[in-house]
């Protein structure tokens, strides 16, 4: 069976942008106006505004308005869905991991 659920479709895709990272990345340092989010990227604010559109569809950040200022902030909980999604497989492959290890340090005859 396919797991799927929205949530989670939408934070792997907001994740798939490089732009997009980054605005989360430099909002794990405390909440930021559109403006400073757009800053680091030779992008259009426009364009700057889709990207945190689309984060904001995925709920990963959520913005407050103070007179004419935007200010945005990460909201991390779906992007505890996706880690807890992630666990799995990191748990599978750790297993995968140690099983190679083991048949690699296994002692040789001859």
């Amino acid at each position: 069976m396919v797991e799927s659920s929205a949530s989670l479709d939408g934070t792997y895709a907001s994740l798939a942008h490089p732009v997009r990272r980054a605005m989360l990345h430099r909002l794990r340092h405390g909440e930021a106006r559109v403006t400073e989010l757009a800053g680091p990227f030779e992008i259009s604010l426009a364009a700057a505004s889709k990207h945190i559109g689309q984060l904001e569809r995925a709920g990963l950040v959520r913005r407050r308005v103070a007179g004419r200022d935007h200010w945005i902030s990460i909201a991390p909980a779906r992007l505890g869905e996706a880690a807890g999604w992630l666990a799995a497989y990191r748990a599978f492959w750790a297993r995968r991991l140690d099983a190679l290890e083991a048949l690699v340090t296994e002692p040789t005859d001859g």
